[in-house]
């Protein structure tokens, strides 16, 4: 991925077909064509095999991809989930192939691309799947790698921290960047984690699919957000045979946001 200027950040597309698809073709009309992807691209949504068969087709065409915890569950069953999201693992399991399966078992939990980590969840003991929800969360990612910018995923909902020179981590208020999609520069004297949001499930009061842009060599970042047709989504998941108080919750929090 060395040389490649401006990568398409996208995380947590959670089997949301419509939302993956919007994002995509955003990407493609700004001409970016260099994908890192954080993980969970299964559970929730009602296309869990379209989802992994085109990360990894992005994956063959050299996208970073990490393994999520939604992703490790459907092979390590997801005994720790809250029962809807263990529901819906379930029902995602039989609906990918074998080879979707091995596949998502062997992606990795980070990835270094010189200054750069991409990780699922906090950098800190990836594996955990520890959320990176304040300040304090995001300073034991810090003191656990030196690398200078560090994108993740797991949360669902967009956020930006700095650390500076002399270690105090910093929460920078992006509500307003994101909506408005301009670009926020990550300067040299700090070092960065920014939480990309969720592609298939935000959490943030908006629907629309979560990613980001980060532009190497501007050292630059833009959160944006892409319209999908969530009724869509919803209405799949509802003629779907997940439990219907199951497929009905998950519709539900497409809708809101939530």
């Amino acid at each position: 991925m060395t040389g490649q200027m401006r990568l398409a950040l996208i995380s947590d597309i959670h089997g949301n077909r419509e939302a993956l698809e919007a994002v995509l073709s955003d990407a493609a009309a700004r001409q970016i064509s260099h994908f890192v992807v954080l993980g969970d691209i299964v559970g929730y949504g009602p296309d869990p095999a379209w989802c992994v068969e085109r990360v990894m087709a992005l994956a063959k065409a050299g996208a970073v991809v990490i393994r999520g915890n939604h992703d490790a569950a459907i092979a390590e069953g997801g005994r720790d989930m809250n029962p809807q999201a263990r529901a819906a693992i379930d029902w995602s399991r039989p609906r990918l192939t074998q080879t979707q399966r091995d596949w998502l078992a062997t992606l990795p939990l980070t990835q270094r691309e010189g200054e750069i980590l991409f990780t699922h969840a906090s950098a800190h003991s990836p594996g955990d799947w520890i959320y990176v929800t304040s300040g304090r969360d995001a300073m034991a990612s810090f003191r656990s790698s030196d690398a200078r910018v560090i994108f993740c995923g797991h949360v669902h909902i967009p956020a930006l921290y700095s650390c500076d020179l002399v270690g105090r981590v910093h929460d920078h208020q992006i509500a307003a960047q994101v909506a408005s999609g301009n670009a926020l520069p990550l300067l040299p004297s700090r070092r960065w984690l920014a939480v990309l949001g969720a592609v298939g499930q935000p959490r943030d009061g908006s629907p629309a699919a979560a990613w980001a842009i980060f532009d190497r060599d501007r050292q630059e970042i833009s959160f944006r957000r892409t319209a999908y047709d969530h009724a869509l989504t919803a209405r799949k998941l509802r003629g779907s045979d997940l439990a219907p108080a199951i497929a009905e919750a998950l519709a539900e929090r497409l809708r809101e946001g939530q």
